[in-house]
């Protein structure tokens, strides 16, 4: 396997160029990056034993006696069928499905607990599971703001935008997926723009087009370009963030697609939507219970069409507003429940993807990033392994914003200091520093100091640090206008890692040939 990534890297252009013109902050270490997180804390143990096996008797409950309903995939129905479940049309294109207890687990026992997603770089190919911990940027938004334009559809110069200013954070592990719709391609034919925009400005890994099965088949065949049919055969180059259709419902797009990336042996992303007291029970332990047994009904999916295929839970609980119907994020009770969703994962022995840097806010306020913050650190506590929405989240999901983008991947930086950990040892207890002078004496010239000073605290790029009156004689900025400079300093400076030639024109070829095959579609 070393020997095909070193080919890989080689062909595709390695790491050159690949870091200039990342500015980092003085006093930040730019050698500091990894590919991931290794976590140097545990996750958060919420409830004991009684608490969760109650939890899991209920989703068990919930998959035996409701069931699941599926629609439109009759494919996808036989084989639960063949696996033992109870199946009961519906409809002509709808049927539910019931599983015995025990069943849905049973099969999940052949998803791998821990996975390689294979870069184009290999230096960059990321672990998922198990202690490593992957940020990716905000998903899914038709919006785009920042301090200058305001509030607008995304276009694709703004996707790629994105992408570059994920390719250029030393904090960010992934360069994502839908990072903004890109409005100003046609529907059926911007997800092979996006792609390629993910493989030829950045090297990290990505997530492919889930948005019906076709696209799907489309962001395989792209890699196979891009990696090679063999490789991608044996490794998994790219993944799909699917959602059920809570309340309890699997529609036929989202199944065929799920199938379509486990046939090819590439990872997928299991994730219920549950707004409380609208497609889920109106308190935590109910959602929990219910996220439970539709991502787990999801993944089992994968196993079915291929076992060992990569899986991954996922959890989105979000609360709403009682007076106004609207979905709230950043809230206490969900952040609760991606503590538990984190204790359930692991009894499961598999990934889990839940929260992000989450806000209701319409601007880049404290609102903003306090609820960023509460949800944000709810996934890091709950030992989340993939953490989708590291950056940009606002306005609900329906804004992506520049300057949000930096401020949270700055945040993510911190997040690496935190989830390193204390590390306990003859030199880092510094009784040496504390003895070299004695009392009274400070600390600033000895030896201690001067050999950890510039790796010992993390540094923000963005933070001002300064005394009141220097701050205000330099014009007073806030942060909000440090971070519409940052991502436009960072994108001044960027450089695209370098790509064959020949794979660039392959992919170009394909993307052509793509388009030219059906007409535009705009809904």
């Amino acid at each position: 396997m070393k020997d095909d990534d070193a080919k890989r890297s080689r062909s595709r252009g390695g790491r050159r160029g690949a870091d200039k013109g990342r500015s980092a902050a003085p006093g930040q270490n730019p050698f500091l990056e990894t590919p991931f997180i290794t976590r140097g804390i545990p996750p958060y143990e919420l409830l004991g034993e009684d608490a969760l096996q109650r939890i899991e008797d209920t989703a068990e409950r919930i998959m035996a006696e409701i069931g699941i309903e599926f629609r439109e995939d009759p494919e996808v129905v036989e084989l639960f069928r063949k696996a033992g479940a109870m199946v009961t049309p519906v409809s002509a294109d709808a049927w539910n499905l019931k599983f015995e207890r025990g069943m849905i687990r049973a099969i999940l026992k052949t998803a791998p607990a821990r996975f390689t997603q294979h870069a184009r770089n290999p230096a960059r190919s990321i672990e998922i599971g198990g202690d490593a911990t992957v940020f990716a940027p905000s998903y899914g938004s038709p919006f785009v703001m920042d301090l200058d334009q305001g509030r607008r559809y995304g276009t694709i110069n703004d996707f790629e935008n994105f992408v570059k200013l994920a390719q250029s954070s030393p904090w960010l592990h992934h360069s994502g997926g839908t990072i903004c719709e890109p409005t100003d391609i046609a529907v059926n034919k911007r997800h092979l723009d996006m792609v390629y925009a993910h493989m030829r400005y950045s090297d990290r890994p990505f997530l492919g087009s889930i948005t019906a099965p076709e696209r799907a088949a489309d962001s395989i065949e792209m890699c196979r370009i891009l990696f090679g049919a063999d490789y991608v055969d044996q490794h998994c180059v790219i993944m799909g963030n699917f959602n059920t259709t809570s309340p309890l419902v699997m529609d036929g797009v989202t199944t065929r697609g799920i199938r379509e990336y486990a046939q090819a042996g590439q990872g997928s992303i299991h994730l219920p939507f549950l707004l409380g007291g609208a497609v889920s029970p109106l308190t935590i332990a109910g959602s929990v219970a219910q996220c439970l047994a539709e991502t787990m009904v999801s993944a089992a999916i994968t196993q079915l069409v291929r076992p060992g295929s990569p899986a991954i839970l996922g959890s989105f609980i979000s609360s709403m507003s009682l007076r106004s119907g609207s979905p709230t994020f950043g809230t206490p009770e969900p952040a609760l429940g991606s503590l538990v969703m984190g204790q359930l994962a692991r009894r499961l022995n598999m990934p889990l993807r839940c929260a992000g840097n989450f806000s209701t806010s319409k601007l880049l306020d404290a609102q903003a990033m306090q609820q960023s913050v509460m949800s944000m650190m709810s996934a890091v506590q709950c030992g989340a392994n993939f953490i989708l929405h590291s950056a940009g989240f606002l306005d609900g999901l329906l804004s992506m914003s520049y300057e949000k983008f930096v401020l949270d991947a700055d945040f993510c930086g911190a997040l690496h200091a935190y989830m390193k950990g204390v590390e306990v040892s003859d030199d880092t207890l510094g009784f040496d520093a504390l003895a070299e002078q004695g009392p009274g004496a400070h600390l600033f010239g000895t030896a201690h100091t001067l050999k950890h000073y510039q790796t010992a605290y993390w540094d923000s790029a963005l933070d001002d640090n300064q005394p009141w009156e220097t701050w205000n004689e330099q014009g007073a900025s806030d942060a909000a206008s440090r971070a519409n400079q940052r991502w436009k300093d960072q994108l001044a400076v960027y450089e695209a890692p370098p790509m064959d030639d020949a794979v660039d024109d392959a992919l170009k070829a394909f993307i052509a040939q793509r388009k030219d095959a059906m007409p535009d579609a705009w809904y």
